[in-house]
């Protein structure tokens, strides 16, 4: 179903990906922070509703089938190093800066840091690019300065 977006994804080139195919593929993205921990609960789904939402001016039958979407697309995405470094060449740095953010938004959308979760979003950081400074900075954001 997703195979043309996942060969434009893992095949070099440095053509950016159409935004519908950003939009899928950096929501899929979330599906797999959240899915890191194998506890993928309703908090974490309200949380990608809401970033995705306010991220694209989507309504909620729109965010719902975007979800939907990017969670059978991240079940089928190869493995996180490669998806991320695929993501990181085709999606500008700015717009990877606020998906470090969006992806500690859904971390702590359960209350906790599971050390799963943790361990992949400083590795999907750096997979993606993401300066330290500029990851802790997304994270410090979003956990109170904490």
């Amino acid at each position: 179903m997703f195979g043309e977006l996942l060969k434009r994804l893992t095949q070099p080139g440095d053509d950016a990906l159409p935004d519908e195919d950003a939009r899928l593929a950096l929501t899929a993205l979330l599906v797999r922070v959240a899915r890191s921990d194998n506890d993928y609960s309703a908090g974490e789904k309200d949380r990608i509703d809401q970033i995705i939402a306010h991220r694209y001016g989507l309504g909620p039958g729109a965010t719902s089938a975007l979800r939907s979407e990017a969670e059978a697309l991240e079940a089928e995405a190869p493995d996180t190093v490669r998806f991320t470094r695929s993501i990181k060449d085709a999606v500008p740095y700015e717009e990877r800066r606020a998906v470090v953010q969006a992806l500690w938004q859904v971390v702590l959308a359960d209350g906790s840091r599971a050390q799963e979760e943790d361990a992949l979003v400083r590795m999907v950081t750096n997979f993606l690019g993401i300066s330290d400074r500029d990851s802790a900075l997304a994270r410090q954001a979003v956990d109170g300065g904490a």
